[in-house]
């Protein structure tokens, strides 16, 4: 495994330290009592991280879905909706939009439009709302990014750490990026090594498990990223003759990302295009007018007949009902979708571990039987 390069400002040390005092208070309140976490009858799984930063959240949520769906499990997932113009408890459907629920539920809502997207900076009255829905009623709860809500007793807690930036090599804030000390992952029953090379070695699977001494309890998984192929962002014009089906190898592309971590998707996009331009923006960014006639005129000096925008499905989002993107870049403006595969040949055994949790802690004791758990 090659050494990871992780960029630590060690002169910030002390405020790091006192961070950590009060991270620390935190979690002890909880832990003795004084500040209360509340349980609920009904499977609730929190996928969440230690530090701040794209781990993947999003696609391991995507894959809980499916797995779970796929069982014949009603799902609901429950955010805080980052960055979303709005307060309060709202419950997705088909007229929303980033704004008002945040882009990330935006696109679970988008591309499973049979399953409950809720969004609620509280998470306990969310689910209290979830609880309240019938026809049918939910069978599991899956929240996205609450590890560090401890308010809401998750019955299984899936902490990811990036390949890239092990939580074990990392700092507390503002030395580093770990909201909380790397030794509070012991509160999690699975730990997901996120964004592995698809070269990774098995040595690196064992390195790696040892530097993050996990406990007996827990068990450990590694995942890496399937990027799919591009798909527009406006499909009401795909019938045009200029749209640009695949990447083929000749296209000039104008990457366009507002993501924490563009690395592994720039990489990707290096393999499938004659040439790309990196244009990128901050983690959640909020595109303005005055960016997207940047991405005009970037878009613009691209070289022959060949060129398509490529971003994110978390960006088109964003994208798809921004009233300032120039009409003339719609048919232009293609989504690369990416999922997660589980390595080295242990995605059976991940798969039966969400589904036993779910199936021997079933809300109110009842369950449809469903299938047997399998790879997806």
């Amino acid at each position: 495994m090659e050494e990871q390069k992780i960029k630590i400002h060690r002169w910030l040390y002390p405020a790091a330290g006192i961070y950590g005092l009060g991270v620390g208070l935190r979690n002890k309140f909880f832990e003795w009592g004084w500040l209360a976490s509340e349980s609920f009858d009904l499977p609730v799984i929190c996928i969440g991280n230690l530090a701040v930063g794209g781990t993947g959240k999003t696609p391991h949520v995507e894959y809980l879905i499916r797995l779970l769906r796929d069982e014949g499990l009603n799902v609901a997932t429950l955010s805080r909706g980052y960055r979303r113009k709005s307060k309060g408890y709202i419950l997705a459907d088909e007229g929303s939009n980033a704004r008002r629920i945040g882009d990330e539920p935006c696109q679970m809502k988008r591309k499973f439009p049979d399953i409950r997207v809720a969004v609620d900076e509280d998470r306990r009255h969310g689910i209290r709302q979830l609880l309240e829905l019938k026809n049918p009623p939910v069978d599991v709860v899956l929240l996205d990014d609450a590890y560090q809500h401890r308010r809401v007793k998750a019955g299984l807690n899936i902490v990811l750490t990036d390949y890239h930036r092990l939580l074990c090599h990392d700092a507390l804030l503002p030395a580093g990026r770990l909201r909380e000390p790397a030794e509070n992952m012991q509160r999690a029953q699975v730990v997901v090594v996120t964004k592995c090379p698809e070269d990774i070695k098995p040595i690196d699977f064992n390195i790696i498990a040892k530097e993050l001494r996990l406990y007996p309890y827990q068990k450990l998984f590694f995942s890496g990223l399937r990027y799919g192929q591009p798909q527009p962002v406006f499909p009401p014009r795909a019938k045009s003759g200029s749209r640009i089906k695949v990447l083929d190898g000749t296209e000039q592309v104008l990457l366009l990302t507002g993501i924490a971590s563009p690395k592994p998707l720039l990489e990707e996009m290096k393999r499938r295009a004659a040439h790309v331009e990196l244009l990128a923006f901050g983690d959640h960014h909020d595109f303005s007018r005055k960016d997207l006639l940047l991405v005009e005129e970037r878009f613009a000096r691209l070289k022959g007949t060949r060129r398509l925008i490529v971003t994110t499905e978390k960006d088109a989002a964003r994208l798809r009902n921004h009233p300032s993107l120039p009409e003339g870049l719609k048919p232009f403006v293609y989504m690369l979708p990416v999922e997660i595969t589980i390595l080295q040949n242990q995605q059976s055994i991940f798969n039966q571990t969400i589904i036993d949790y779910v199936r021997t802690n079933p809300r109110n004791g009842l369950l449809p039987k469903g299938k047997d758990a399998h790879a997806t």
